[in-house]
């Protein structure tokens, strides 16, 4: 079944249970099973053990611990840790109320996530924890629901991470590009040249950071994100709260400190961004070996989640040392230390499940297969940027991450412009770039998704299904472009077609709903 249509089963599967449940973890769950009983030929023996090893391989691989995984896990515990002792210690409400002095309206207060996350663009991952840090308190407090936050910080984190190429994802994809070239003997420019012409025709990311603000300034709330800002404007509820537990949520769990001052919040995430920047630096020029150690090759070489773990560690350390110092009792810090470890409980289940249906996924060979069917059509070059943007957009969705997506299509998509027509090259590159962050959006298996909805306290499907309607528009008018630009060879036209249809669609919502308002008062 490995390499076949079957092999979209399992990931169909999971997609579909998601969408009718509303249950992540149960979804998941069967869709690891149905994909290791595909595997194992109806083996239920050697499913349930495949299972275990799938399990097992995330922390011990190869007879020794998976480090990089042990580390993001780790920093998640860490992250819910500090939050618990910024809560317990009063700064996060404090920093409420001083934002609440200054920050004077519910306008504001979403566009500090918006702005926060292009502002932090040196990796997706860090983007959206930290953001989701910062801003939680401020969005709190004027009743933005938690998975519009989570829109905020998942709409901003992707998008501006892959257009900049002082990133790790900037990094990754200049290095791929530049073996293309070679591969190809294009030598019409160098790989960083060729990533800084690429970025104009990344048109679903500049669609959806459009979208982004017209939802601020035109209080775009559609489908099930109408449900949500409603019961947070009308009850203060910023969550569902059928769902339960939320990751990253703390539930009022203990009391805080009643004389809590800015600093407790504002140190400890300063402490994370420093130590988070300092090792990724440190770790980049110490894995730097060959060429110059420039910025480019230490975001290249960097060790992303061991730079997170110190950050995370310098951050739960202070954190706890500012507690303890306000006069935080000590026999309550072993319980805001235990809390905070329970409040990430829920996103570390899901990466967990996300990453073993992921790995069933690549065994089942589902990317090559779809890159294969792609690879073998008959397909005009006009339309190559837009059907490379949906199989990537395809691919991303059903296997949960980008940087996958990239690897697989990549190289496929350089290849095919190559043979048919080597000025689209660059395009057909772009595409790829949009249609992965695409699918990583609407995906309830990619974990940066899985961390917006952490970052923002948000239930994760609340979070899937109420940031799928923004991405679908965003998504809808970058086809467009992309159609513009197989017929046209322009990359500035499409780009501004595609915002003005982004922008379009915006102002027709924002329309008939101040009608249908106007029509309900009268």
């Amino acid at each position: 079944m490995e390499g076949t249509i079957y092999s979209l089963i399992p990931a169909v599967l999971m997609l579909v249970l998601v969408l009718l449940t509303r249950r992540v973890i149960l979804s998941l769950g069967i869709g690891i099973i149905v994909g290791a009983i595909m595997l194992t030929q109806l083996d239920i023996g050697a499913s349930v053990n495949l299972i275990w090893s799938l399990f097992s391989t995330i922390f011990v691989s190869e007879g020794a611990l998976n480090m990089g995984n042990i580390y993001l896990l780790s920093f998640l515990l860490l992250l819910g840790i500090t939050t618990a002792f910024m809560t317990a210690s009063g700064g996060s409400r404090a920093f409420g109320k001083w934002a609440v002095e200054r920050i004077r309206t519910r306008r504001g207060a979403k566009l500090i996530p918006a702005i926060l996350g292009i502002i932090i663009f040196i990796d997706d991952y860090f983007n959206a924890l930290a953001v989701g840090q910062v801003a939680r308190p401020v969005t709190d407090r004027y009743k933005v629901s938690r998975a519009k936050l989570a829109y905020f910080i998942d709409s901003t984190s992707a998008p501006i991470t892959v257009i900049s190429p002082i990133s790790s994802w900037g990094a990754y994809i200049i290095g791929t590009i530049g073996s293309i070239l070679a591969a190809n003997e294009i030598t019409n420019y160098q790989a960083l040249e060729a990533f800084v012409l690429m970025i104009p025709a990344n048109f679903y990311v500049f669609a959806a950071l459009l979208l982004v603000f017209l939802t601020i300034f035109m209080k775009l709330d559609i489908g099930a994100m109408k449900t949500h800002e409603s019961r947070a404007l009308q009850t203060g509820e910023l969550t569902n709260p059928d769902k339960g537990d939320v990751p990253g949520d703390l539930n009022d769990e203990f009391k805080e400190h009643g004389n809590g001052r800015i600093y407790h919040l504002i140190l400890p995430i300063i402490a994370l961004i420093v130590g988070t920047v300092a090792s990724m630096i440190i770790t980049g020029i110490r894995n730097t070996t060959e060429g110059p150690v420039d910025a480019l090759a230490i975001f290249a070489n960097t060790n992303v989640n061991i730079s997170l773990f110190v950050g995370g560690l310098a951050s739960v350390i202070l954190a706890a040392i500012l507690y303890l110092v306000q006069g935080g009792e000590k026999s309550s810090t072993g319980r805001v230390f235990a809390e905070g470890l329970k409040a990430m409980l829920p996103a570390i289940y899901i990466l967990i499940f996300a990453w073993m249906i992921g790995d069933i996924i690549s065994q089942l060979q589902t990317g090559e297969y779809l890159a294969q069917q792609f690879s073998q059509a008959d397909i005009n070059v006009a339309y190559l940027p837009l059907l490379i943007f949906i199989i990537s957009g395809f691919m991303a969705l059903s296997t949960g991450t980008s940087w996958g997506t990239f690897g697989i299509m990549l190289p496929i998509a350089g290849e095919i412009a190559a043979v048919t027509d080597p000025t689209m090259i660059l395009p057909a590159l772009s595409a790829v770039l949009a249609g992965s962050v695409f699918g990583d959006h609407c995906s309830p298996i990619s974990d940066t998704t899985i961390l917006s909805s952490t970052g923002a306290g948000a239930n994760h499907i609340d979070h899937v299904l109420t940031q799928l309607p923004y991405a679908l528009i965003a998504a809808g008018a970058a086809s467009v472009g992309y159609v513009i630009l197989g017929l046209t060879g322009s990359v500035w036209i499409p780009f501004a077609v595609t915002l003005l249809i982004v922008l379009a669609v915006g102002l027709a919502i924002h329309f008939f709903r101040s009608n249908s308002q106007a029509m309900e008062k009268n």
